[in-house]
């Protein structure tokens, strides 16, 4: 098989949305943005998730970053420094919960289907509680693995957290599947440029600030009624 093409097809399968890690039962905020009015049509769908992705981009995308270049080293060390900075940039309950159930549920896959690697000796430093388990983390250490590039694990990343909002946001609120892919095509046209500002900072760098999301999850978990877990 052509090389190009065996690397897209790898991205296309561990890329895609319907990967079994758990990303359905998530919305990243947009049950309780939708709820509470924050979001209600298509253009503060596109707003959310912008602001989203751009947070996302300088925190979980730089540890992502960290994490390849780690796991291209055989530095385990720096793979899991990247790991604890995210999850302590975590300040919601559910964040967290939804970080490090994806993350470990995709070491788990990848110790299965690819055998062993990067992220399936992770795993065992999970279960050992030597270290959190976030799923940028695992996203990177599986890209590395399959000998793809950190640019293509961060837009990965990137594009599956725009995905899993917008697919939400079709079971949450009243909006036309067209109009859901119109947000997620101008979404990810940002996803170069995000690259570009991120890739040479450290994880000392890795910022975020989202006072309304963190708001918004609070209120999730005292929700009575939820159809997602975030």
């Amino acid at each position: 098989m052509n090389t190009r093409i065996g690397a897209a097809v790898r991205l296309l399968q561990f890329g895609d949305s319907l990967l079994p890690v758990g990303s359905f039962t998530f919305s990243n905020g947009i049950e309780s943005a939708v709820q509470l009015g924050v979001v209600h049509d298509a253009d503060t769908l596109g707003e959310f998730v912008h602001a989203a992705l751009q947070q996302a981009a300088g925190s979980d995308g730089v540890a992502l970053l960290a994490a390849f270049r780690g796991s291209t080293a055989c530095d385990d060390a720096l793979i899991d420094d990247a790991d604890h900075a995210v999850f302590n940039r975590k300040l919601n309950e559910e964040s967290r919960t939804m970080t490090v159930r994806m993350g470990r549920k995709l070491a788990e896959m990848a110790a299965y289907v690819i055998g062993p690697c990067a992220a399936s000796s992770w795993l065992e430093r999970i279960r050992a509680d030597a270290t959190p388990g976030c799923y940028p983390i695992a996203q990177a250490l599986v890209f590395c693995a399959l000998g793809l590039s950190e640019q293509e694990a961060f837009a990965v990343h990137q594009y599956g957290l725009a995905s899993m909002m917008t697919a939400a946001s079709l079971r949450l609120m009243k909006l036309h599947y067209l109009d859901a892919q119109v947000v997620l095509l101008e979404s990810n046209a940002r996803a170069e440029d995000d690259y570009r500002r991120i890739a040479g900072l450290s994880i000392e760098d890795m910022a975020v600030f989202s006072p309304v999301i963190d708001v918004l999850a609070a209120n999730h978990v005292r929700a009575t009624v939820r159809m997602f877990m975030n």
